[in-house]
């Protein structure tokens, strides 16, 4: 079995590096000096669990026990979103470390190479585009994603090169030697904990587009022009953003979020001549997608004819949703059993690095209760309890595919 204190303490050792002492939320955004120190610590907990360790030339952290041609792979990320909590990633990571860390302990030598990845920047918070070091890995980044840039306007090449990255050419970075992908994550919603159960089976986690949506009016005193004649782009966008909430309450499953707003000139006596938001659009299917971002489209469209004001958009990600492999399903669903916890399958609304790794290679993923469902806040919490046990479900499913 796992060793629990040491995983507990791995985890809120980690959680220190970013933490906002006021508000507790932690901010660890790629190519960062916090990022930097987080991949130092959690190297040296490669190398306690007998891993040797190499960052590839995106800047995925890999640390690999044993040998063979073929590789099981576990992983997830160690980047945040802004105030982000300890355990989104960041467990996942962890406890793929921990799970090494017991069978080299145990003198367990694997039939297959097993590689743990701390994938590079997977939420996308600095950048505005995310799943990158998955997306290299899986053969899906481009050249021409790598311009996407900050607020600063650094782009993505440049703050590799920052870190001593040489990404180029991105076929160096692509694999195809994966013959199983597992990744453990909290679950991020309530359906394990109001079905009373510690872990859950994904069975297929939902695509997300990014759009950037600019909208463009006049800049015009606040006093001196008169409310009928006005071009604000902001009022325009705030109707806008109310009609993509009303469209996607009405919808089943998808969801739609606005989780950014830029607005300029950003004056109390400036009437706003333009304003950028994004949209966050996920489902399952990835039809369901097409079809909601062109009513979006044509609504906000619309929308902005009727105000006067002019709309331009892009896409800044676009990633297909992904199935979990069934066999790897079945043997997650027997390491549960064998715990005497109900097996449970659900699908996951948010993404992963998952989803671009199964472009390539089976994947399987497993869930952990979340308290209240709270993520991506300070607040975000599982139990030691489920942690544990979760992992050495986790650990149990590596031994048997390793065998």
């Amino acid at each position: 079995m796992i060793n629990g204190v040491r995983l507990v303490q791995h985890l809120q050792d980690l959680s220190q590096i970013g933490r906002n002492e006021k508000t507790g939320g932690i901010n660890r955004f790629s190519f960062t000096p916090e990022e930097k120190q987080a991949i130092e610590l959690v190297t040296t907990y490669m190398e306690q669990a007998g891993m040797n360790v190499t960052i590839d030339a995106v800047g995925n952290l890999i640390g690999t026990y044993g040998e063979g041609n073929e590789t099981i792979m576990l992983g997830s990320h160690i980047d945040t979103v802004p105030e982000g909590g300890k355990y989104d990633g960041a467990l996942g990571v962890l406890a793929a470390i921990e799970v090494v860390h017991t069978m080299h302990e145990q003198q367990l030598i694997p039939s297959k190479k097993i590689q743990v990845v701390a994938f590079k920047d997977e939420e996308g918070t600095r950048f505005g585009f995310g799943l990158l070091g998955s997306s290299a890995m899986a053969g899906l980044l481009t050249e021409e994603q790598l311009q996407h840039t900050d607020e600063a306007g650094i782009s993505i090449e440049e703050a590799m090169k920052d870190f001593h990255l040489s990404p180029y050419p991105l076929t160096q970075v692509h694999r195809n030697d994966i013959k199983a992908y597992l990744e453990m994550h909290i679950e991020q919603g309530k359906v394990l904990e109001n079905e009373d159960l510690p872990v859950g089976v994904v069975t297929g986690i939902a695509a997300p587009l990014w759009l950037e949506v600019t909208v463009t009016g006049v800049s015009e005193h606040a006093g001196a022009t008169p409310m009928p004649i006005r071009q604000d782009a902001l009022t325009a966008a705030s109707e806008m953003i109310l009609a993509i909430e009303q469209l996607l309450t009405n919808t089943t499953d998808s969801v739609a979020t606005v989780g950014k707003l830029t607005v300029s000139p950003n004056g109390t006596n400036v009437i706003p001549g333009k304003v950028t938001f994004s949209i966050d659009l996920r489902d399952i299917d990835e039809n369901k997608v097409s079809a909601l971002e062109q009513e979006i489209m044509q609504q906000l469209q619309q929308i902005a004819e009727r105000r006067h004001v002019s709309l331009a958009s892009k896409v800044l990600q676009r990633i297909k949703p992904a199935k979990t492999d069934a066999l790897l399903q079945q043997q997650l669903t027997t390491s549960i059993e064998k715990q005497g916890i109900r097996p449970y399958s659900l699908i996951s609304g948010a993404g992963h690095d998952a989803m671009n790794i199964a472009e390539i290679a089976p994947i399987g993923m497993l869930f952990v209760r979340s308290k209240d469902g709270i993520s991506h806040n300070p607040l975000e919490d599982s139990s030691d309890e489920d942690i544990i046990v979760a992992t050495n479900i986790f650990y149990d499913t590596v031994v048997e595919l390793a065998k």
